[in-house]
């Protein structure tokens, strides 16, 4: 899918209904039906971070956060998916080009998904490695065709492996169909990511079929997005989906305080001088945030563009700016839902489930406050972790 972004758009606003309609079933069933997911293929949804090689979209993050953003207004859940599968996919550029073509060729593409380990190890074979392994967090699973999984290196007699002089970390690949999954995904929020659990006991894989991620060295299609490390795009794509549902949430709100005259009232909630006062500072700060990313995307990915190559000032900002549209988003929810009154709590509403989702999106890694401190070190000019850049 080589479409101009504006061809994507369009095609986004197509879904938009048939997600709509989806998003009770998604939230009972915790997964996408699969109607939805075969109309999300024929868009090209789980195509936008694959190489144009592979008749992928390769989009630039600012356009790929749009992307989220606008399916986040309709359903986080189906929005957070996108967002995963579309980061997991961004591997392909590390792998050769028939296993790329293996595991993401074909109609519809194929679809990865991964989590973090409890617990792993990767067993050095002939050829491989056995794999053993806990994985968690796998969202978009239910759907994928392949599945990965990351574990250290370690020799037959148990010696862990080294590389540039630190222990070896490889993400395996290998069709869904060979772990055994695990129903654990019951939770408050985004509960139609289906974010489960997966196992694989001496499962071998083969090497071609194993990278390290965001490594230059071992980066096979040259492009400026695959520049850019996974939670770059991960940390864009999810604040993206925050957005989007804090949109809505806002919106719905506005609907609302025309019609709705709260217990006690006189008149409209529009006409209350504390909605308004809320509702127009909600609007600036979530404005604000969205601009910020936006910006500080386009404004990298020209410089990425000019010169091949991501430095950490950048990553930094990247940071930096989608942490800040998380928490904004997060922030114009609660003001949303607390000024909405006893509406809110009804789940006939939509406003308690994108408070649930909101606050689920909060919980996870990209939502951490503590990504705040990382960039404050950095612009103090002290040595940041750089784990989650």
């Amino acid at each position: 899918m080589t479409e101009p972004a504006a061809d994507l758009r369009e095609r986004v606003q197509r879904l938009v209904p048939q997600i709509a309609a989806c998003a009770d079933e998604i939230e009972r069933e915790r997964r996408l039906p699969e109607p939805l997911v075969a109309a999300l293929h024929e868009a090209g949804m789980f195509r936008l971070l694959l190489p144009r090689s592979l008749g992928g979209a390769e989009l630039d993050p600012a356009t790929f956060v749009e992307v989220t953003e606008a399916i986040g207004k309709v359903d986080a859940s189906t929005a957070w998916i996108i967002c995963q599968t579309s980061g997991c996919s961004m591997v392909a550029a590390y792998l050769a080009p028939a296993v790329a073509r293996e595991i993401f060729g074909g109609e519809p593409c194929g679809v990865l998904a991964w989590g973090p380990p409890t617990s792993s190890r990767a067993v050095a074979v002939d050829g491989g490695y056995l794999l053993i392994g806990t994985f968690n967090f796998a969202s978009g699973g239910r759907h994928a065709t392949w599945l990965g999984g990351l574990a250290p290196i370690v020799e037959p007699d148990g010696t862990p492996r080294r590389r540039h002089g630190a222990p070896e970390r490889r993400t395996l690949l290998f069709p869904a169909a060979s772990a055994a999954m695990h129903d654990v995904w019951h939770v408050i929020g985004l509960r139609g990511t289906g974010s489960d659990a997966f196992t694989v006991t001496d499962l071998f894989v083969p090497h071609e079929h194993t990278v390290v991620r965001d490594d230059p060295a071992e980066r096979r299609y040259q492009a400026p997005l695959y520049c850019f490390p996974q939670g770059s795009l991960y940390a864009s794509g999810f604040a993206g989906v925050a957005l989007g549902l804090a949109r809505t949430m806002l919106d719905d709100l506005m609907a609302l305080a025309r019609d709705k005259t709260p217990r006690g009232y006189r008149s409209a909630l529009r006409e209350s001088p504390v909605t308004q006062s809320q509702v127009a500072q909600a609007e600036a700060r979530l404005g604000a945030a969205r601009a910020y990313l936006l910006a500080s995307l386009r404004e990298i990915w020209q410089a990425v563009g000019r010169a091949g190559a991501l430095g950490l000032d950048q990553r930094i900002a990247i940071r930096l700016a989608a942490s800040h549209a998380l928490r904004e988003a997060r922030e114009v929810v609660d003001v949303a839902y607390h000024a909405a009154g006893g509406t809110a709590v009804f789940a006939r509403h939509a406003f308690e489930r994108r408070f649930r989702d909101v606050h689920t999106i909060s919980q996870q890694l990209q939502g951490r406050d503590d990504h705040f401190e990382t960039v404050g070190k950095f612009l103090l000019g002290l040595e940041p972790d750089t784990t989650f850049l």
